[in-house]
């Protein structure tokens, strides 16, 4: 017996990194997961980790910021699942940049994925939940808590030098939270927030010659933090480390759990006491 079983979770950017160890995190606890990833590979291999661990989950390749992916990733919940429970929105990247030098399609790409993505989602999904609740009550049944969790940093609470298109897009999903958080408490769906600070992710492994690159969609970004700024950031720390894509993941359950069914509209800060 888990804490979710029978919900069905969708995680976009779940194929690698702390969107995998939200999937796996939540399939551990009963949920039904459909998993996200830009690559088909990195979706199925999470896939494939849940379900050799007893759980259940499906894969939902493709971007986030696709025109109709929002529709067919809602959708993938119902037509495999039956139903949508929970909902984080986790998919995301940074191109950083100081604001002299920032382009419109760095500022434009990051807005995309961190903040219309998210709504894209939302709006997707609403009229699933509110059948879903509207039945309910027809049938007399309880309405069941539902979840949505979105993803934000410390430098969309504080902000961060470089990072103008990151930082307005994180602090646009404090707003984007708020606003659905009294939107849909009528449909008793809790809104919340978490903001990560350091965690050790791929984007952010030691680049000591800033080298390290990704591919998005055929562009090429650089990724990584210096060893010197590591160690220096984590000295800044309470905790004195950089947190894990587990214990970032685990932030997230915590808002998916029943134990958090009267807590909507909060940013709850993942970042070992550091704070701006």
């Amino acid at each position: 017996m888990g804490n979710l079983d029978n919900k069905v979770a969708i995680v976009s950017g779940s194929g690698r990194g702390i969107g995998r160890e939200i999937a796996l995190k939540l399939a551990r606890e009963g949920a039904k997961v459909v998993v996200n990833d830009l690559d088909t590979a990195p979706a199925e291999e999470t896939v494939a980790a849940i379900t050799a661990a007893g759980g259940q989950a499906v894969a939902c390749a493709g971007s986030v910021t696709d025109d109709g992916f929002a529709e067919r990733f809602v959708q993938t919940a119902v037509d495999s699942f039956g139903g949508l429970d929970i909902i984080v929105n986790n998919a995301g990247y940074t191109w950083d940049s100081v604001i002299q030098k920032m382009t419109d399609e760095q500022w434009d790409a990051i807005l995309d994925v961190h903040l219309k993505a998210p709504f894209r989602i939302l709006r997707a999904a609403q009229p699933v939940i509110a059948a879903a609740v509207k039945k309910a009550k027809q049938d007399g049944q309880p309405v069941p808590c539902r979840k949505v969790v979105n993803i934000s940093s410390l430098a969309g609470t504080g902000g961060n030098p470089g990072q103008a298109n990151y930082s307005s897009a994180k602090a646009g999903i404090t707003g984007l939270t708020k606003t659905l958080a009294k939107e849909w408490g009528r449909y008793n769906v809790t809104v919340n927030t978490v903001a990560f600070g350091f965690i050790k992710t791929r984007l952010t492994e030691a680049s000591a010659d800033g080298a390290a690159t990704i591919d998005v969609q055929g562009r090429e970004i650089k990724v990584g933090v210096n060893p010197d700024l590591m160690t220096a950031m984590e000295q800044m720390i309470p905790l004195g480390r950089a947190g894990a894509p587990s214990e970032a993941a685990g932030s997230v359950y915590l808002l998916c759990t029943p134990e958090s069914d009267y807590v909507s509209a909060q940013t709850l800060v993942c970042g070992g006491g550091f704070n701006f």
